[in-house]
């Protein structure tokens, strides 16, 4: 039986579908339906992704989790600073995991990402500190953005602007990622 993949296009709109449809149904019905929505649309995506690739990478999954948690305090409480918080404590665990890895030396994002990004050994360390500096700029840029402005502003900012942030940051690095690529066997 062959391997079924994802495209890179699929896993896009895979990651980005329910952000977009938050967005959409938070425009539309106010953030309580939009975080439901928002919940179960990352159901879905992990079903879908769960479907074809017969496994969850452990990203998603870990995010699936949170939403789970911090949409259904925020359905059940009926108080929206629960999804408000969310990038925040997410984007904080992952810095203080991260740190946590490079104080014993265990460094999780090559372990994550090992398979499909070759690095010299330096090469992961510094790109981890820089995704850790990453990790607490977006914690803080999403407490700024949800303590002084609406919520409309806050859920545009989560769906498109953190994304943009991300991608921005990604293509930052890409010259550093390749000066610290292990000489190739050609």
């Amino acid at each position: 039986m062959t391997e079924r993949k994802l495209t890179a296009g699929q896993k896009t709109m895979i990651d980005l579908g329910p952000l977009v449809i938050f967005f959409a149904v938070n425009y539309f019905y106010g953030i309580m339906i939009g975080t439901a929505a928002l919940m179960a649309a990352t159901l879905v995506v992990i079903i879908i992704t769960f479907w074809i690739e017969r496994s969850i990478p452990p990203m998603p999954a870990i995010t699936c989790l949170l939403i789970m948690i911090f949409g259904g305090l925020t359905l059940y409480f009926d108080n929206e600073i629960f999804i408000k918080i969310k990038p925040t404590i997410v984007n904080t665990l992952f810095a203080v995991a991260l740190i946590l890895g490079l104080t014993f030396r265990q460094n999780f994002l090559k372990m994550l990402l090992g398979r499909m990004l070759q690095l010299t050994d330096h090469g992961w360390v510094l790109i981890t500190k820089l995704w850790i500096g990453m990790f607490l700029f977006l914690a803080i840029v999403n407490e700024i953005v949800w303590r002084l402005f609406g919520t409309d502003t806050w859920v545009t900012f989560k769906a498109f602007g953190i994304p943009a942030l991300v991608l921005v940051f990604g293509i930052v690095i890409t010259p550093l990622l390749r000066r610290h690529s292990p000489p190739s066997e050609n």
